[in-house]
């Protein structure tokens, strides 16, 4: 192996600008939160390491062991956590023979919740990332635990992450005698762009704890100097509709739709013994609708595959009622954002092992959680609709009345278009819709991949383009030349707007799609394609990417398939690339799962997916993996330059520099 002129060994001097073996280093233990707070945590406040402590206690009530959350806001700026929940183990630990609460508070991916197995210590809780009071740890000053377990009093204190103040363990007295842990967190300002903690948004997920918690204590103390403190108590003994009805701004026109189930250990729709949801519904004529969904009592803020099984079964249940009575005018096609556009809810899912988008967990991911609330949901309302007809004739009114005025709305938009428009591609299979809203047109890699995507669409809404080959890269193309390539002239005019620049002002009102998706293969020959329709729409289609209608469609690279393993049934298991496919073979050895029990794919092309399979993992919009096309942080110069670098005849020096410098972070796929 060569080496660079003076890298004569290992002890030698790093020089300013040399690469060699001294210029790598390893994080170790908290360091990678310390040096990127943000893969980690919101780092606009400390609300979510905050909430990770608060979190643990509620999962101890989830799981059945308490009934008392208190949290204090201290006049210096601390919080503290107390729960009268089991208390956290602080014996050796049989492998690592370290005090458990220790590892607890100070290494990422250890805690009690990936034992999803029989007589785990959590069946739910509110994810397996495994990251969670080590990241307050992390980011915070101080930080003090106390142990309340087995008559016995332990207590530890860490600053930065670090222990400080040893573990020390002594009994209970008489008058102390209890159980549960104690947390106290001076958050670090120096990671967040305020120390302050947003009271509004505090005191709503202490709020919606109790609600999802019938008959547990939730109490929020806040200490003023000089003053005396003030103390908000919540207790809600009727659930979600108590909170629902407090939180509509107008009036249901039928009365709330509410249930629950949970899978049981013989449910043939194959889910796990206790997985399931509660919900409450409200259908108003007017007013803001009120969203709020949780998995596992982790409020999901940005939504998620549960609220789209929700969507699922109320448009299942309601379109079936309608159909069953014969109420559809002629002419009116229901669509699912008609029933769900005038619902409020409140839904509480329980999920074994959820998935969720990013570490903050505002989105939930898992695949299964559509089906499985879509399956409990839409018999209740079913049932529901049809023991109450009169009901169900008020809602499908005003489900009817919303379809009439989206389908008015989008006849006036065509109206605009003229009769001029230029004879669609042959090749294009369009959808029915003409909603731009809803519409999504997808370029695909290949007439094969094209023919499974036709098949696994749903023809309602997206649109099919297949490329032959690989589009032609546009970067030093004139304009009035474009349309000489055929490929190039397809898109053109499939997706309704003309070519232009940077400073022109094109006609949108022609466009016809809404989100205009490129979707390759996930191996390098489909990341080039995915360059040459990017560099395609930046250089001659830039305003579709700054009014937000270019995505890039991210289809798995890998199919797993997973044996049963505890509670959770045999499943297919799809990864985007091999970093999660590694991750999720870890998450399957957590969970019993012997090695070499499950059988792995890799796909080598969009054309090898079933429709089924590709709608299930790239077409269908509750469970795909959609990324929006947004121009450089640094402004669309930089954007100009990078590509120029990337895509100009002229550039071959500066790409072989680009290369030289960020070689060694590339794998190649040969």
């Amino acid at each position: 192996m060569a080496t660079k002129p003076g890298a004569t060994g290992a002890n030698k001097t790093k020089q300013a600008g040399e690469y060699g073996e001294a210029s790598i280093r390893v994080l170790k233990g908290l360091e990678p939160v310390k040096q990127r707070p943000g893969m980690y945590t919101r780092t606009d406040n400390p609300l979510h390491i905050v909430q990770e402590v608060i979190d643990n206690a509620a999962d101890e009530a989830l799981a059945g062991f308490g009934k008392r959350i208190a949290v204090t806001l201290h006049a210096d700026g601390s919080v503290t956590i107390d729960d009268d929940g089991r208390g956290i183990p602080f014996g050796l630990h049989p492998e690592e023979q370290v005090p458990v609460i220790e590892i607890v508070y100070t290494r990422l991916h250890a805690g009690g919740k990936f034992d999803k197995g029989s007589g785990g210590a959590y069946s739910f809780s509110g994810g397996l990332h495994g990251v969670g009071v080590s990241v307050t740890n992390a980011l915070a000053k101080k930080l003090e635990v106390s142990v309340f377990r087995d008559g016995q009093f332990a207590a530890l204190t860490f600053s930065g992450g670090d222990v400080v103040v040893p573990l020390e363990v002594r009994k209970l007295t008489s008058s102390e005698r209890r159980h549960g842990t104690r947390v106290t967190v001076w958050p670090d300002p120096r990671y967040f762009e305020s120390a302050e903690l947003p009271r509004g948004e505090l005191v709503h997920l202490l709020r919606s704890k109790a609600v999802l918690m019938p008959g547990v204590t939730v109490t929020l103390t806040i200490e003023k100097a000089g003053k005396e403190p003030e103390v908000l108590t919540w207790l809600y003994q009727g659930g979600l509709r108590d909170y629902l009805q407090q939180t509509l701004t107008a009036d249901a026109i039928v009365p709330l739709f509410e249930g629950e189930r949970f899978a049981g250990s013989n449910e043939s729709e194959n889910f796990a013994e206790g997985e399931g949801a509660s919900w409450c519904v409200a259908f108003t004529d007017d007013g803001a609708a009120v969203r709020e969904s949780y998995v596992n009592l982790i409020p999901t803020v940005a939504g998620g595959t549960h609220e789209s099984g929700l969507k699922d079964g109320l448009f299942t249940a309601v379109k079936s009622f309608i159909e069953m009575h014969s109420l559809m005018p002629k002419g009116v096609k229901l669509m699912p954002e008609d029933v769900f556009s005038r619902a409020s809810f409140v839904l509480s899912a329980k999920v074994l092992d959820p998935q969720f988008q990013g570490q903050t967990k505002e989105r939930l991911n898992s695949r299964d959680a559509l089906r499985l609330v879509s399956a409990f949901t839409k018999p209740a309302l079913e049932l529901w609709l049809n023991q109450h007809v009169e009901y169900g004739r008020k809602l499908a009114e005003l489900v009817i009345r919303q379809a009439q005025a989206r389908q008015r709305a989008g006849q006036k938009v065509e109206k605009r278009k003229g009769s001029g428009v230029a004879v669609l591609p042959g090749k294009l299979t369009d959808c029915e819709s003409r909603d731009l809203n809803l519409n999504e047109l997808f370029l695909v890699e290949g007439d094969s991949a094209g023919g499974s995507a036709k098949m696994g669409r749903d023809k309602e809404t997206q649109a099919i383009l297949p490329l032959r080959g690989k589009v032609l890269n546009a970067w030093e193309v004139e304009r009035d030349r474009l349309f000489a390539n055929n490929e190039i002239h397809d898109i053109a005019v499939a997706i309704g707007v003309d070519p232009h620049g940077p400073n022109d002002s094109p006609d949108l009102s022609g466009l016809r799609y809404g989100k205009i998706c490129i979707l390759s293969d996930a191996d390098v020959d489909g990341s080039h394609i995915q360059v040459l329709l990017l560099t395609l729409f930046f250089r001659h289609f830039p305003k579709l990417i700054e009014t937000g209608h270019i995505y890039i469609a991210k289809p798995p690279l890998f199919r797993i398939d997973a044996p049963a393993r505890g509670k959770k049934p045999a499943a297919k298991i799809y990864a985007l690339d091999e970093g999660e496919l590694n991750a999720t073979l870890d998450k399957l050895r957590k969970e019993g799962a012997r090695d070499n029990s499950w059988t792995i794919s890799r796909f080598k092309g969009l054309g090898e997916m079933s429709a089924e399979q590709l709608w299930d993992t790239t077409l269908n919009p509750d469970t795909r993996r959609l990324l929006q096309t947004e121009f450089d942080a640094l402004g669309f110069d930089a954007t100009v330059s990078s590509l120029t670098k990337l895509m100009g005849k002229g550039e071959a020096q500066a790409r072989r520099d680009l290369m030289e410098l960020h070689g060694d972070a590339i794998e190649v796929d040969v």
